[in-house]
């Protein structure tokens, strides 16, 4: 059994983040299934059994690090969220999102998608976890887009929910292909399209 986060001393909260960081860089870098305990034990400078004193196994390690880059994700966003009940503000956070990318000159993806690839299809706990993540990231985007719609500038029949999910599909099939192209006008293209989309339902 893992122990939670808020059963800990503040040192034990220290050690335990410093094993997930170390599993959440190196899952990154080289897959789930390459990476082993040996592996992070080393990085985040502990021994086995404190490790083995944090997480009963891999798997209750694979959680945590799941948790892990979600936060890492979402949390630099929230404050953006708050401003997506406008045009201004969806085209700061677009500006946002290909302004990492460039930061980190179009390498690695998102960290959550990535995880998916590697575990959705053979394990089914990580699959929902996952699902989860990515609807916390949905209901982000959602809510400045339900704003708008119910201060009526939005057409009526839009549908916010619909346009979240379009915004973080364009967003997550734009960071594949700005990986695999090492260049941002993949997502550029996909966000500018779902936001034009966005723009012509807007009520003058």
């Amino acid at each position: 059994m893992s122990i939670k986060p808020g059963t800990l001393t503040a040192k034990g909260q220290e050690t335990r983040r410093r094993i997930v960081a170390a599993a959440a860089q190196l899952m990154f870098e080289r897959g789930v299934a390459d990476t082993t305990i040996e592996d992070v034990r080393t990085l985040a400078r502990v021994s086995n059994s404190q490790v083995y004193h944090y997480f009963a196994d891999k798997t209750a390690l694979v959680r945590a690090v799941i948790e892990y880059q979600t936060d890492a994700v979402i949390e630099p966003q929230d404050q953006l969220f708050a401003r997506l009940d406008t045009l201004e503000g969806l085209r700061e956070w677009r500006n946002f999102a290909v302004a990492r990318q460039r930061e980190l000159n179009c390498r690695g993806g998102c960290p959550i998608a990535s995880l998916t690839s590697q575990l959705a299809e053979h394990d089914e706990a990580a699959r929902l976890q996952l699902s989860h993540s990515f609807a916390r990231w949905s209901a982000g985007l959602r809510s400045g887009l339900a704003v708008m719609h119910a201060a009526g500038r939005l057409h009526p029949d839009a549908d916010p929910e619909a346009l979240a999910l379009s915004l973080l599909a364009s967003l997550q099939g734009g960071l594949m292909l700005t990986q695999l192209d090492r260049d941002t006008r993949p997502l550029e293209v996909a966000l500018d399209s779902t936001l034009a989309y966005i723009e012509s339902l807007t009520v003058p």
